[in-house]
């Protein structure tokens, strides 16, 4: 790993990203393009076309030995005992109160190899929690020095990347991966990703990544392909409602508190953070995500205060202008008595209450950017 200084981590796609005079950031320790021409420009193309996104600062944890599928099972709060060979589950990591230590995909190789999909400011804190809760006849292995990752998405991801691969991606189901060859290199293939549109994340040993890159672009330019930064992707991700560690979620929200209490099995044996969250499932919980779109003029930001009157009742825990939709959208934790679809509340911005309400998540699907752009 190519490292700038004791603070700063550089990704193998770095060089890359200054000679495309990528705007580039600190994030999570790693210096990271936030955009290249422009957060509205590069959200439109994976929502109409493609992109293609440098994701090598998140984390890879590898999990293998006799009793790798009990240990999996009993730190993680989905059923890893569903998954078959091949397939990718979003889980989570709890602390023993409910609280979330991380929000992970697992992919599972076989019974005794699996593979934890981190995010890029935990990932030495999973390391170090996953060692001390496997138990023994498990092996653990920090891999995120040797992957690079590479992430293609939107609507013409597959065309693109059947180009460079030697895999039939129409065989590769959402939530399902294989490992094949890309631009000479060997990968893991996943059908995931973070914006809500269809696509590809790829794992590439790390001096590998770079050729990748310039094989998709080379291959996607025709298709209308573009690099897409940090930016671009917070705001896909949000048009999706999809929660994002440090703000949606934290070590004092709980799954149930954050609407993604599907991927939590209460009716499992164990898992670390099972009985608190019982406890919390019977008694109700007191606070809850809900999804705001802006009926008066402003732009929800993360840390504004929510209002009921002048009752303050929660917090934004993410915003923005939605690019597809054209309206001020944004998610935040109110009084569970509060989170009912259609409730008016109050969002302090710039020291004045502006009125929003809440609205169904996701904000963004395809009907309903195309009535946003073609009204009745």
């Amino acid at each position: 790993m190519i490292v700038a200084n004791k603070k700063i981590k550089l990704t193998p796609l770095n060089q890359i990203h200054k000679d495309l005079n990528a705007k580039l950031i600190s994030f999570a320790g790693w210096e990271m393009p936030v955009q290249y021409t422009g957060v509205i420009d590069e959200h439109l193309a994976v929502r109409k076309s493609a992109g293609l996104f440098d994701v090598s600062h998140m984390g890879e944890i590898e999990v293998s030995g006799p009793k790798a599928t009990d240990a999996v099972q009993d730190m993680t709060t989905n059923d890893a005992s569903k998954l078959k060979d091949g397939h990718v589950q979003y889980t989570l990591l709890c602390y023993p109160d409910g609280g979330v230590v991380d929000d992970v995909l697992l992919y599972k190789f076989s019974n005794t190899k699996y593979m934890f999909c981190v995010n890029a400011a935990n990932t030495e804190k999973d390391y170090i929690w996953i060692k001390e809760h496997v138990g023994h006849n498990v092996a653990v292995r920090n891999l995120s020095d040797f992957f690079g990752q590479i992430a293609i998405q939107g609507p013409l991801s597959q065309p693109i990347l059947q180009n460079a691969c030697n895999l039939d991606l129409s065989l590769i189901r959402y939530y399902h991966f294989k490992e094949g060859n890309i631009a000479d290199a060997n990968a893991i293939i996943s059908r995931t990703g973070y914006t809500g549109e269809d696509g590809f994340e790829i794992y590439a040993p790390w001096d590998k990544t770079a050729n990748i890159w310039h094989e998709l672009m080379e291959r996607g330019s025709k298709f209308g392909i573009k690099p897409v930064g940090l930016g671009a992707r917070d705001t896909l991700r949000l048009e999706m409602g999809f929660p994002l560690y440090g703000n949606e979620l934290n070590d004092a929200t709980t799954p149930l508190e954050a609407g993604i209490d599907r991927f939590v099995k209460l009716n499992k044996r164990y898992f670390i953070g099972i009985d608190a969250l019982k406890k919390q499932a019977q008694m109700g919980i007191n606070k809850r995500i809900v999804g705001f779109e802006m009926i008066g003029a402003g732009i929800p930001r993360s840390h504004y205060k929510i209002f009921d009157k002048a009752r303050l009742v929660g917090e934004i825990t993410s915003g923005t202008l939605s690019p597809s939709l054209g309206k001020a959208i944004g998610m935040g934790y109110v009084k569970t008595e509060l989170s009912s679809v259609g409730t008016k509340l109050d969002i302090e911005i710039r020291k004045k209450n502006i009125t929003a309400r809440i609205v169904k998540v996701p904000f963004y699907t395809r009907t309903v950017a195309q009535a946003a752009v073609n009204p009745s």
